[in-house]
Order: structure tokens, then sequence, then C-alpha cells
């Protein structure tokens, strides 16, 4: 149904707040419990203002879980994505894949295996997606110690210290030892006089100080390349530059030192899942056949589960209604497929929707045969550029979207280690760091992120109720002449329970489906 501006107005059918159903992290088998919608046609910016009141799809079944209710609460996150830096667990898996594809060579660690969360996969069903696997080999830097610190800690528990003998070796001796001992004296030969540094060569440095003059270099060739004939700098979005303090940013990892040598090519292609492009029909298949051995592999489904009505479903129809914009991305709006083939063969999918704020990450499967590239973190990662790159095409896109933070399942904590990060407070709707969520949900697992103050309630709650959007018998009318017409029970409550959830300005401009 198109308005009178000719744009595609969104239709919703609401449920209302459903009976549990098996979770998902604590295999609670009626903990997960949520409102839900069929919906039959989604705007992007209805979905952007759905989301970020803690709403999310799954295929064309949009849920919200009852927060204060559910066993696991699931909080929104986002990341903003142009302040991203990638930590050193990030820094290994770009590193790995830049020497994978440059020598051929293949890094393996016991934990490369190590799946994501489980997922449930049922249409109409509440489902939580994974956006990237945590690879469990990796350690924090914090947790990490000098080993000379560490040496002398573990000795000085066990009350002796070690002393390096004449031989070379090193001896143990009880702590306090040495008052009682009798010194000896080492006896080691004079070492022979030096001629010094050969000052016809240029004098040593460290290779990170190389490195570092070497990309300051390719800056400001850049830079001269592409400035102006008035001296004026243009800035080239997605640019592989290093920062301000030196580091190598996220997009210099995506690179490989020498192309022309090179033992594999790695090329991400984006495709238009729906409505489906030509690249998308074409490459279908192939994209399902690497799902099929995903689930089967990764998530132990027997072999008719995974079948292609259920991938459809599941992660080829969507709501969203494509969009193109006069001042927007050329690619346009809508549900995706980012495919990453290597030397032309599909090894992962990511699924994604670019909506007017955001890319907001929905599901990856990838071929199991490649878990040694820890392909959920380096697509997050990819994902997380590809925003950036968005950016610097249009302003108003520059967050990352990364499902739902579920802190009560600690294996659901690995998306806040990409920052800085954000979750949504369930009763304000307002954004909050993610450093200061943390401690109340050590508390309890259900929390509000703001205070009660007046000016941190919920902008767009709902206050007019009458003003409802409605679509009746073909026919587009307000709630109160609804209300009027309407033969049957009173459905006041549901309508009430609907409009509170997608908030106001949502609720005027969708259409509820009422038969």
């Amino acid at each position: 149904m198109a308005s009178s501006g000719g744009g595609v107005l969104s239709i919703l059918e609401y449920f209302g707040g459903e009976s549990g159903n098996r979770c998902g992290y604590c295999k609670s088998e009626a903990g997960n419990v949520s409102h839900g919608m069929w919906a039959h046609s989604l705007t992007v910016q209805d979905y952007q203002d759905l989301i970020d009141r803690g709403w999310r799809r799954s295929g064309k079944y949009v849920y919200k879980p009852l927060m204060n209710e559910t066993c696991c609460p699931q909080y929104t996150i986002r990341l903003c994505a142009t302040d991203f830096h990638p930590n050193k667990s990030h820094k290994k898996v770009l590193k790995k894949m830049q020497k994978f594809l440059q020598t051929g060579e293949v890094s393996r660690s016991t934990n490369d295996e190590t799946s994501g969360e489980p997922m449930e996969s049922q249409a109409g069903s509440p489902i939580s997606f994974k956006v990237c696997i945590q690879d469990k080999g990796d350690v924090a830097a914090e947790d990490l110690k000098p080993l000379s610190t560490e040496l002398e800690e573990t000795e000085e528990e066990n009350g002796k210290e070690l002393h390096l003998n004449t031989d070379g070796n090193l001896n143990e001796k009880p702590v306090g030892s040495e008052q009682a001992a009798e010194p000896k004296t080492a006896f080691l030969p004079t070492p022979k006089p030096g001629i010094g540094a050969d000052a016809s060569k240029p004098p040593c440095r460290k290779a990170k100080d190389i490195r570092k003059d070497r990309r300051l270099k390719k800056l400001q060739l850049q830079n001269s390349d592409h400035s102006t004939s008035s001296g004026e700098t243009v800035t080239i979005p997605n640019a592989s530059k290093p920062n301000t303090n030196g580091t190598k940013s996220l997009e210099e990892f995506f690179t490989v030192a020498d192309p022309e040598k090179a033992s594999h090519r790695l090329e991400v292609r984006l495709v238009r899942s729906s409505p489906p492009s030509p690249q998308f029909k074409a490459s279908f298949q192939e994209s399902y056949q690497v799902y099929k051995r995903y689930q089967m592999t990764i998530h132990k489904d027997p072999p008719d589960k995974p079948c292609i009505s259920q991938f459809t479903r599941f992660l080829c129809d969507s709501p969203l209604e494509s969009e193109t914009r006069p001042d927007g991305l050329a690619c346009g709006y809508g549900s995706f497929h980012q495919q990453y083939l290597l030397d032309g063969k599909i090894i992962a999918v990511g699924v994604i929707d670019i909506l007017p704020s955001c890319v907001s990450s929905v599901y990856l499967y990838y071929d199991p045969d490649y878990s040694f590239l820890s392909l959920g973190v380096y697509s997050a990662l990819r994902e997380i550029s590809f925003t950036r790159e968005l950016h610097g095409k249009t302003a108003d896109l520059s967050y990352y979207y990364m499902g739902f933070y579920i802190y009560s399942c600690p294996k659901m904590r690995y998306k806040g280690q990409y920052k800085p990060s954000e979750l949504l407070c369930p009763e304000s709707f307002m954004w909050v760091s993610i450093e200061k969520c943390i401690p109340l949900l050590e508390r309890n697992k259900y929390s509000r992120f703001n205070s009660n103050h007046p000016e941190d309630r919920d902008k767009n709650r709902l206050t007019e109720l009458g003003r409802v959007r409605v679509l009746h018998k073909r026919t587009v009318m307000p709630y109160s002449i609804y209300k009027k017409k309407r033969k049957g029970p009173n459905d006041e409550t549901t309508v009430k329970q609907y409009a509170s959830l997608v908030g106001q300005t949502c609720a005027e401009r969708m259409l509820l489906y009422r038969s």
C-alpha cells in the first residue's frame, strides 16, 4: 500500500505478549518471553525507530523481549563506528587473515572452531542473532603481566629466590639465606674491545619505527596526489591512512603487502537480498550450501533441518522495503547479504540491514573448513569498516548495531569488547555508555540505566491513543474512528499495548492491521 506521497507504508499484525519459549542461552524451556508482530511491509525509517525501542527482526517476524520478565534480558547494543579502534584481540585476527592471504600459511589454534551463541531458527519465534564468534584463544592485554614480576611474586610466595651461579645456571635458595651464606666471586673473562659501529651504514632502527615512517610517507604522497589546483586537500572516504598517534587504522589491515604475489584473493561483495538482485539469485545455491554446512557442523543441526525454505524464511525474506534517496547511498537502503569470496568461492555470508542511521548486523554463517580464520570476528570488523565507508557518503549513518547484549549469559558479553559501545535503556530508550551499565547489571540482570528524572523519561511515549493508525477492511483510519465502527469485543487494551511498545511516532505512521 502506498501513501499519498507515493511511498510504501508499514503494515503490521500485532500478536501481543507471548507465552514463554525455549531460551537459546540459559536453555530454559519456557523462560524466553517477548512481544511479537508480523511485518507485511516495513520502511527502513520505521524499522530504525523500532530497533531504537528494543525491537529486532527474524525474517519478517519482529519481536521485543519482555525485559523485566524474560530469563535472559537482551539489551540492544550499538557501536559508534567512526570512533572504533581495534584492540589486540581484533588485530590478532586481522593479522592472521593478512598472513593467510599473502603467504597461504595457516595459523590454527585449539579454539579456532569455537562457535558463538546457539541459534533458534524456528519461524515466528524470537531469535537472537550472532554477530561474531568469540575467539577464546585471545588473551586480553590486562590479563598479562611482565614475566619478571610474575616470576618474582611466584618465588616469594614459595619462600625462595633465584640466583645465577658462576656456571650460568639458576640455583634456588631460601629467602634471607644470603646473610648466612659466604659470598663467592665469579671470575669472568675481560671482553676484547670492539671496533664500534660502521659509520658508512645507517644507524640501526626498530622495525616498528621504520614501518611508521613508511606509513607517514605514504600518507604524504596520497595527500599530494589528491590535492586540487588551489592547494585544497580532498578527503577520501575510507582511505587507508594511519591514525594521528601512528598506529594502524582498521582499514590498513584489510590490504596485503604485495597483492601481485599474494597466495589468495579475498573479495567482499554486497548483494541485495530483498527484493533479490540478479547476483543474489545467481549465487543463491552456493550461499545456501555454505549455510547448510555451517548449521550442521557448528550448531549440530540434523541434515533435514537447514532446508531451503527455512534458509529463505530466516535469512532471505525481509519486510524492509528497498529505498534509494537523492542524497543517500548508491547501494540504497534495505536488506543485503555481504558475501566473502576466497579465490572466487563463497566462504562466508554476513546478513545485514542498511538503515538511515546504522548498519544492523543480522546473522553470519561461514564454511566450517575456514574456522581457523575466525570469520565471526573478521566479518564484524569488516562490517564496522563498511559502516565507516557509508558514513563518508552520508553523515547520518554512523552506528553499527550488533543485535542484543546479554550480560546474564557470560559467553554473550564479547560484544562489549567493541568500543565505544552503548546499551539502550529498556525504559527511557536512551543510549547509555556500556561502562556505566555494567555495574548496574552486576547487581540485577534487569536494570533501568537512566534516573527517574523527568528529563530522562521516554520522549516518544504514547500520549494520544486515538491517533494510532489502523488498517481495517482496506481502509486507513485513526483508531478513534475505527473504535466507533468496530463490531465485536473491545480491543482497546491490545491496541494500547501495541502503541506503547512502538511509540507515538511509529503508531501514527505505521498501519496496525485489524480484521
